[in-house]
């Protein structure tokens, strides 16, 4: 019997990639209110774990942002059949109660995706790009963008994890 579509992902495709995500995770995030001016640098932890038999990955972590506890899950998954990677965010800070949702392509060491948010203070939606970069094994960077409707792209965050279980 032949394999499926994504038993094939799994064993050496995409999801095999984010099968590489898993583990546990420590290090520091850095944000950014306005371009090149560092408003907070603070501890961060993470797992990442595997659902639905792998199908998809989902990062949950906690940390701080100018004293003030915050968390938040990211689940990201490949969907085979439009060749797409999607994310779907949610935080306790970023997003208040609100849920983003992302795609973008596969890439060599890792994935891009890029959402938007927007609302009634904000009627013109930004862009919000998230880039997962395994540098290798045991280094993880973390690094989300902001893109305003006039398409400036600057740095908004960025966790550099290392690997510690």
């Amino acid at each position: 019997m032949s394999k499926s579509k994504f038993e094939t992902s799994l064993e050496s495709g995409v999801h095999n990639r984010l099968q590489s995500l898993i583990g546990t995770w420590k290090g520091t995030t850095k944000t950014w209110f306005e371009p090149g001016v560092v408003a907070d640098e603070s501890p961060m932890e993470g797992t990442i774990r595997p659902i639905l038999g792998g199908r998809f990955v989902m990062h949950e972590y906690k940390g701080s942002l100018t004293d003030k506890p915050f968390e938040g899950i990211a689940i990201y998954g490949f969907d085979i059949q439009n060749n797409k990677l999607q994310s779907a965010w949610i935080d306790s800070f970023h997003m208040g109660t609100g849920i983003m949702l992302s795609s973008g392509a596969p890439q060599a060491s890792g994935f891009s995706v890029l959402g938007s948010y927007g609302g009634p203070e904000i009627p013109e939606p930004w862009g919000w790009r998230t880039v997962i970069e395994l540098l290798d094994n045991d280094n993880l960077i973390i690094t989300a963008y902001n893109i305003s409707p006039e398409g400036q792209e600057d740095k908004a965050t960025e966790t550099v994890y290392k690997r510690v279980g």
